[in-house]
């Protein structure tokens, strides 16, 4: 078994998902692609929100859905073959109304290396019209209960 370090998190109390990066998540450089990196970001995204009782069910039944409205990477190392990693993730922001947002942090255990940092924001749309539209309040009390203070929020 090898040795890992504890994982110095940005934030307490992370929701996370491990990762293990395989070949096919490479580019020319031999190192995770940067499209892998969002649909990681994606991933544990929909994980956190439905962990929450945020499912897509209660986005139906609501007819709404909080989108991306921004997100923003920054790459401090990359990520290869075999490695396996965790992502972090916390809602970090919310304004009662109509936007979120979200912080994320990957990390290597093997080494203690944080590879990314993001902070993404979200709006919460109509399903039918995909315009903007007020948060329903089974939404607001998820993400009010959620919110983790100290974060990179709104």
């Amino acid at each position: 078994m090898t040795e890992q370090q504890p994982i110095q998190w940005d934030l307490p109390g992370p929701f996370t998902l491990e990762i293990l990066v395989v070949e096919e998540d490479t580019d020319e450089l031999g190192h995770a692609n940067n499209v892998v990196y969002v649909r990681w970001l994606e991933d544990i995204s929909w994980a956190h929100v439905k962990s929450l009782g945020m499912t897509w069910e209660l986005n139906e039944a609501t007819g709404k859905a909080f989108a991306i409205t921004r997100t923003e990477i920054d790459y401090l190392a990359a990520a290869n073959p075999g490695d396996r990693l965790v992502m972090g993730t916390w809602l970090t922001g919310f304004d009662g109304r109509f936007r979120s947002a979200r912080q994320f942090q990957l990390v290597r255990p093997k080494d203690g290396k944080t590879l990314v940092r993001a902070v993404s924001t979200h709006a919460c749309v109509d399903l039918k019209t995909q315009r903007p539209s007020r948060a329903p309040k089974e939404f607001a009390d998820i993400m009010k209960a959620a919110c983790v203070p100290g974060g990179k929020g709104l």
